[in-house]
Order: C-alpha cells, then structure tokens, then sequence
C-alpha cells in the first residue's frame, strides 16, 4: 500500500506541548466503525463509560530512561566536537546502539564524554568508546556496565521529548514526570507509551470499580516505532524490533477473560504490538519473551485484541498505519480530518481515541 495514503496535513498549534491537567481531562474521540453516530467525542474520564464488566484492559509496563545525552568526542591531534546521541537498543550491560548527531564527525575508536567535562562519573560526566558506525547509528560502549551504568544514565541523561516538541521548547525537569506513566516499573525505553500517560490513581479505581480487570505487559519502546516511513509503499518498510514480554499468568488471565466474554482493550499500540505478536491464529494468547518486528498495516486480521485505546499518530508512521488496519482506511482519515477540525490536540502529550470496531477481534 502507498504510503503516502497515510499523510495528512496538520496545523502546527494542534502539536501539544504539554499533557492536559488533570490528566483525565484530555479529550477522547470514540470510534465506532458502521455505528451511528461513527464518531463521539468525549474524555478520557468517561473511559469506564466506554468499557463493560468483564473486560481485561491492557496496559504496558515499560519505564522510560533518560536516554537522550550530549556531550564532546575527543580523538588525539583533533578538536573536540560537540555530539548529540538518544539511546536506541541495549545491546548488553554495557553497550548500547544510539543515533548519533553529527555522525560523520565520529569514527570507530573515538571516545565521547557524556555530560560535564572535566568530572568524575559520579559528578555528572560517562565516557563511552565508539565501538561500531552505521551511517546515522552507532554503538557505544559505556565505561560502566549493568546497575552502574543505569545509575549514570539518571546523572547525566535527558528525557527523549520527540523532536516535534524538542523543537518549539527545551526539556525540563516537568518531563522527568510528565513523559512518565503511572504504570511505568521495568526500566528500557526511549520513548513513552503514550497513551498510557492519561492515566491517573482515579481514573483506575473507576475502572476497577466498573468491573474491569487490568493487566500488564511490558514492551521496551523504540526510537524507530515513531519514525516516518521512507519507503514508498509499505512493503518496503523494515520495523526496528523491540524486545517484549507476556507472562504465562496474564496470557492465561486474559484468555479467560476472553472466554468469559469479555473484550481484550488494550492502553496504546504497544501492547497491542506485543499480544499480536504473541497470539495464535485462533486468538489464544501465549506467553512471549523476546523481540517482535510486527508491522500492521490495512489488511491485518487481528487475533487477540479487540478494542484500543491510542493517541493520534504522526503522519506516514507505522503508528497511524496501525489505525487504519483497526478501524479501517476511510473510517482513519474521517477521524483525523474530524480530530484536526474540532481542535483536538495531537501527538505524545495531545488527545487520545477509543477504537471499538463492530465484532472486535
């Protein structure tokens, strides 16, 4: 399919640059494909309104690192130059693949300081040695590994805003809690799972309180997931894997809630992703350890999941590509063309829909 089918104009002010407060009160666009009326607007407070006793809400786990860095390489006989690295892969304890800016300035051997030059690690500064290049990717290897290693990250590290918002305002100390969801345990991502970011301690209890269970699953977010795709036509598109887990206790407890009746919502199109990934073709769930590279696209049979709750995507990303293979093409582009019309607020820290498509999965 064309890519460019998912491109679409949007006005820079419905960019957001800082999520609603509270955060229950961001607007939230119901979908119902074939239904009348097609479109509802309402919040994500109403969010228990929309979901019915039994069904098992989703949720992803993952915890954001502070995984954008700066800092200057240094290379005998050369002068220094200032890099501009975000964190992309762990690839073991000590080493990770990040995109590096600019990378031409950087060859194998080279060693960048990360932070306050002159310092200790432990004053705010990490050394890591270019171990490998890839035009724009490169391989660090960190002067510390494991524990110590992450613990230097949170020292000299910045959270990783996405560059639509990194470009109209500078990372702040608000984003350590604001680019972090409530669900957020096992550190790994560089990037937020973003509608789980609506989510507060009440909103929860009036989930619960409607009789909906709410399980999790962790999926380490890549860099790459919100990427625009530079191929023409979607076959041409690789993913970046990203390394997911299901348990065996919550694929077992979301079978059963299947069985029971219940719907499988899942909170953002990571979890959706990741069980996906893990279901069989006739919609069990098993339990999943490893990395996924899944790529939905118009066309997809869905097997597991059967409602989903996300924020609206960039243009041409896998994101909102994903949309359209939930709800439909047509149904995509009248919802974003009514989103953008009505003032709704756009991508990771913006507004959010509801997709229930007729039947579910």
């Amino acid at each position: 399919m064309r890519v460019d089918a998912f491109d679409f104009e949007l006005p820079p002010e419905r960019i957001a640059l800082r999520p609603a407060e509270p955060r229950e009160a961001a607007r939230l666009l119901v979908i119902r494909p074939g239904a009348a009326p097609e479109l509802q607007d309402a919040r994500v407070g109403d969010l228990p309104s929309f979901l019915r006793p039994g069904d098992a809400l989703v949720v992803n786990d993952t915890r954001v690192i502070p995984a954008a860095l700066e800092g200057t390489r240094s290379r005998a006989g050369a002068s220094t130059v200032r890099i501009e690295a975000n964190l992309v892969k762990r690839l073991d304890a000590a080493r990770w693949t990040a995109f590096a800016k600019p990378a031409k300035r950087l060859r194998v051997g080279d060693v960048v300081r990360f932070g306050g030059a002159g310092e200790t690690c432990l004053l705010g500064t990490l050394d890591a040695r270019v171990e490998a290049k890839r035009e724009a990717e490169v391989d660090f290897a960190f002067a510390f590994s494991g524990p110590a290693l992450d613990e230097a990250l949170q020292q000299v590290g910045h959270m990783p805003i996405p560059p639509y918002i990194a470009a109209r305002r500078a990372e702040d100390d608000r984003d350590r809690t604001d680019y972090q969801a409530l669900f957020a345990r096992v550190d790994g991502s560089v990037a937020a799972p973003t509608a789980s970011l609506h989510f507060t301690p009440s909103l929860m209890a009036a989930i619960e309180a409607r009789g909906v269970s709410v399980h999790t699953v962790t999926l380490h977010v890549g860099a790459g997931t919100f990427l625009p795709v530079k191929a023409e036509d979607t076959s041409g598109h690789i993913m970046h894997p990203e390394w997911g887990e299901v348990s065996a206790a919550t694929a077992a407890a979301l079978n059963a809630a299947r069985a029971k009746g219940g719907r499988i919502v899942t909170v953002g199109s990571t979890p959706t992703r990741l069980l996906e990934s893990a279901a069989a073709e006739d919609g069990t769930i098993r339990p999943f350890l490893g990395e996924t590279a899944i790529f939905i696209t118009p066309g997809t049979r869905f097997r597991a999941v059967d409602a989903m709750m996300t924020n609206f995507h960039l243009p041409r990303s896998t994101l909102v590509m994903l949309v359209a293979a939930f709800v439909g093409h047509e149904v995509q582009k009248r919802a974003y063309a009514h989103a953008i019309a009505a003032g709704y607020r756009f991508y990771s820290y913006g507004d959010a829909c509801l997709l229930l498509p007729e039947g579910g999965a």
